[in-house]
């Protein structure tokens, strides 16, 4: 096999995506991505008990959207690969309780679904495996309960703060042509400019974004004119503008850039305060609205940095700063 690590980053030759599935909460449904997405539901309990069941609903509902549309079935892939924000990635854990195949929980905060695709793709290139699946969610209300107050609460929030997606994405990743592969996975160093506040994850992540963005260039020998477009993960407004000056600071001409927190919502007309993060805000744009347009060839190649914070409210109690990830996929037309 010839891939291998050029720096931090691996080209791949043979992966593919063969199908994916996207379910979203109320508020992705209503934002200018709505209609890309597989399946919505209209309240943040999908009709469960607890906010909790209800991301595994989504979870549950992405896997069988995506399964189905290969008419294939649980015991068909062998390897499930996924995270969410939960504490001991809760989510996709007690989902797994029904898969009847191996599966390995990863963690990368908001970073999870390039995390979990990267991880996927260096096993069927390395021959280990045929296919994979890589799941991801999050949902607004058990991420703020966990990392910040419960949304029950009305606490205040500050103008920097950004918006937990609430969805789910299931990806099927095979050896088998199609027409879209990852040909590149860049995992990123963990990042800390010494930010603290759990209320401004924008400024706390754009330096991961931009130690990975740079490696990705320097490792393959590209910069921004060789993407139909470049995406970050979850900086939303605030931390694309700061990656923006960074990137410039240095001379690095940026074009065709955007982040998935930005265009996952309308921010002028709904209460996302500076936009989307989450495991789940990456996966849908990514999955739901670039995939589709790369299938079409309106994009021939498309690189996607998501972005995580890797903070817990224990360390956050004890005023510790937040170290970032960003890790990215370059997704390409055959």
């Amino acid at each position: 096999m010839s891939s291998h690590f050029l720096g931090q980053s691996v080209k791949l030759e043979n992966v593919y995506i063969a199908s994916t599935g996207t379910t979203c909460g109320p508020l992705e449904y209503a934002g200018p991505l709505g209609s890309c997405f597989d399946k919505f539901f209209d309240d943040y309990h999908c009709g469960e008990s607890s906010f909790e069941k209800a991301e595994r609903k989504m979870l549950r509902d992405a896997l069988d959207i995506c399964l189905k549309r290969e008419q294939m079935k649980y015991k068909d892939v062998e390897l499930y690969i996924g995270g969410d924000l939960m504490n001991q990635i809760t989510n996709v854990h007690y989902l797994a309780r029904e898969i009847p195949k191996p599966f390995v929980g990863i963690y990368g905060a908001c970073s999870s679904f390039c995390l979990s695709m990267g991880v996927a793709s260096l096993m069927i290139e390395g021959g280990f495996i045929d296919n994979a699946i890589s799941l991801v969610s999050s949902h607004n209300a058990t991420a703020e309960r966990q990392y910040r107050y419960p949304v029950e609460y009305g606490v205040q929030k500050k103008s920097t703060t950004t918006f937990t997606a609430t969805g789910a994405v299931a990806t099927l990743l095979t050896s088998q042509p199609t027409n879209v592969r990852i040909e590149a996975v860049t995992f990123g160093k963990v990042i800390d400019y010494s930010q603290e506040d759990p209320n401004d994850m924008g400024r706390a992540m754009a330096p991961a974004a931009y130690d990975t963005i740079l490696s990705h260039f320097q490792d393959l020998k590209r910069s921004f004119k060789d993407y139909d477009l470049v995406v970050t993960g979850d900086l939303s407004t605030y931390g694309h503008k700061i990656l923006k000056e960074m990137l410039q600071r240095h001379h690095i001409d940026v074009v065709h850039y955007n982040d998935c927190g930005c265009m996952l919502y309308d921010i002028n007309k709904q209460e996302v305060f500076q936009g989307g993060s989450g495991c789940a805000c990456s996966a849908l744009v990514t999955m739901g609205h670039l995939y589709p347009l790369l299938k079409e060839k309106k994009y021939k190649r498309v690189l996607v940095v998501a972005t995580g914070a890797l903070l817990s409210p224990m360390m956050s109690a004890q005023k510790e700063s937040i170290p970032c990830v960003a890790h990215a996929i370059s997704l390409e037309v055959v």
